[in-house]
């Protein structure tokens, strides 16, 4: 109530102890709802932390899951050796699976095509390698949660020890895919091109992708597309070249590729891809001298050799100084140093064998070959 007291009103007494009090109600609400919203807080940030470790948790038993049915899957028996090295092209090609076992060497397949990428396939290609991206990133994330209790150098050699393990198994997966039929080589394929993100620094690994691409060449029908598998293992294994020089298996299979990619060249090209095909092979066989395809691609390029046709030749000799020169007898020599390697390698090996006894006149033992060459099982193109 205002009590007059001249031109001025006061406040009595009583009154301002009830503002007093509303005040103090009114501040009481506030800090009530402070103390409710930081109690709302921090349910929300436990919240956050618990389905952060859920998630955390699910990657890894994922993880866990995956190595578990990966050592338990049981392979089908090794099947045949797939050579990838089979040609009709002239001598220095050395694709897989092709082996001409006429008579007649065909000195033909001159063709040249442009080399222009297909659009969708690229397209494809790079969703994949982005969700390879995130698969990996995934899998790294888990990693680190699992070490966050490991000290420094405990962890790197954990890691170093997971990914020698992790590797060794894929690989061992992959060599089973490559030995198997046409669409097991491309499951294996796919398998390493999921992992290279994870793998792409290691020379096992770089040089099975690109035996993989080799691999899909030659089940590959589609001519643009078998020279970008060619042209993409190529590089591949241009890559390991260059910090491995001393890996034959990289001599090895940058030699097939380079012969492989070259039967959609010009004959000039290919003869010129014929001194680096055997360049490479020599190299190979220097690092690793007890290898049988080393030896089974040597003697393939002279076989081809010691047959080039009338074109090829006056081609050789108008571009180099020196042509390549070779025998059947020099073929012949590559082929039993297979046999006496690894008998049985190649059914086409023996089949070069009896050939090259036919060209030189011993068709006693050429008989003895084929029928020793049809003793092994037919589980390749060749």
């Amino acid at each position: 109530v205002l009590v007059e007291a001249g031109d001025s009103a006061v406040y009595t007494p009583s009154l301002m102890h009830e503002e007093q009090v509303d005040v103090l109600d009114r501040l009481d609400f506030v800090l009530r709802n402070i103390t409710e919203l930081r109690q709302e807080v921090e349910e929300l940030r436990k919240s956050l932390q618990h389905l952060a470790a859920e998630i955390v948790g699910e990657v890894k038993s994922h993880l866990e899951e995956t190595q578990r049915l990966t050592r338990r899957r049981r392979f089908p028996p090794p099947r045949e050796r797939s050579d990838s090295t089979g040609s009709s092209s002239i001598y220095f090609t050395a694709s897989s699976g092709a082996a001409n076992t006429d008579d007649g060497e065909s000195e033909g397949g001159y063709t040249t095509a442009n080399a222009e990428s297909d659009y969708d396939r690229e397209s494809e290609r790079e969703s994949e390698e982005g969700e390879d991206e995130v698969s990996c990133e995934t899998v790294r994330t888990a990693r680190r949660d699992s070490l966050d209790l490991v000290n420094e150098d405990e962890t790197h050699l954990i890691l170093d020890s997971s990914v020698e393990e992790g590797m060794g198994q894929l690989l061992q997966q992959a060599d089973q895919l490559h030995n198997g039929d046409d669409q097991e080589k491309r499951e294996g394929f796919q398998l390493l091109l999921n992992n290279k993100l994870v793998y792409a620094d290691q020379k096992d690994f770089l040089w099975r992708l690109a035996r993989a691409h080799s691999d899909m060449y030659e089940i590959t029908e589609d001519i643009e597309e078998k020279k970008s598998y060619a042209s993409d293992g190529k590089q591949e294994i241009e890559a390991a070249l260059q910090k491995w020089d001393q890996c034959a298996e990289c001599h090895q299979w940058y030699a097939i590729l380079c012969g492989q990619l070259s039967e959609h060249e010009s004959i000039q090209k290919r003869i010129q891809v014929g001194y680096v095909f055997k360049e490479h092979i020599d190299k190979a066989i220097s690092l690793k001298p007890d290898d049988p395809k080393s030896y089974y691609l040597l003697g393939r390029w002279c076989y081809q050799v010691s047959h080039l046709g009338w074109l090829e030749k006056k081609t050789a000799a108008a571009l180099f100084e020196a042509p390549p020169t070779a025998t059947v007898q020099d073929a012949l020599q590559n082929f039993l140093r297979v046999e006496e390697l690894s008998p049985g390698f190649s059914k086409a090996g023996r089949v070069y064998i009896a050939k090259c006894y036919r060209d030189l006149g011993n068709n006693s033992a050429a008989l003895l070959w084929m029928n020793l060459a049809s003793e092994l099982p037919v589980n390749t193109k060749e």
